[in-house]
């Protein structure tokens, strides 16, 4: 029982690693290249971004609906007694924004 490896053995296996080390090297390369590294990083924020940006839709969407929800019945009628105070609070605060302004220009 020989378990020596010839020489065509030794030279073929010597050929497929340096191959295979080349191709690593490439890849460590391609890795470490600087416009890769941007694009993983841009990558990266844009995914950040966009998943902010999807819960911030989320929380915008549940506040809508609670005040909708406040300000009107389950058939989607306004509840004035709800909504004749909400204006009138509205309209006091724009008032005085108004009264404000005139008097700092004044």
């Amino acid at each position: 029982m020989s378990d020596a490896r010839t020489p065509a053995q030794i030279e073929a296996d010597i050929v497929r690693r340096r191959d295979q080390l080349a191709v690593t090297l490439d890849e460590i390369g391609i890795r470490m290249h600087p416009k890769t590294i941007i694009g993983d990083a841009k990558a990266r924020v844009t995914s950040t971004v966009d998943e902010t940006a999807g819960r911030a839709f989320v929380a915008v969407n549940r506040v809508v609906s609670d005040v909708k929800a406040r300000f009107t019945d389950e058939q989607g009628a306004p509840r004035l007694e709800r909504v004749v105070p909400a204006a009138l609070v509205a309209v006091a605060v724009v008032g005085l924004l108004l009264t404000s302004s005139r008097r700092h220009k004044g």
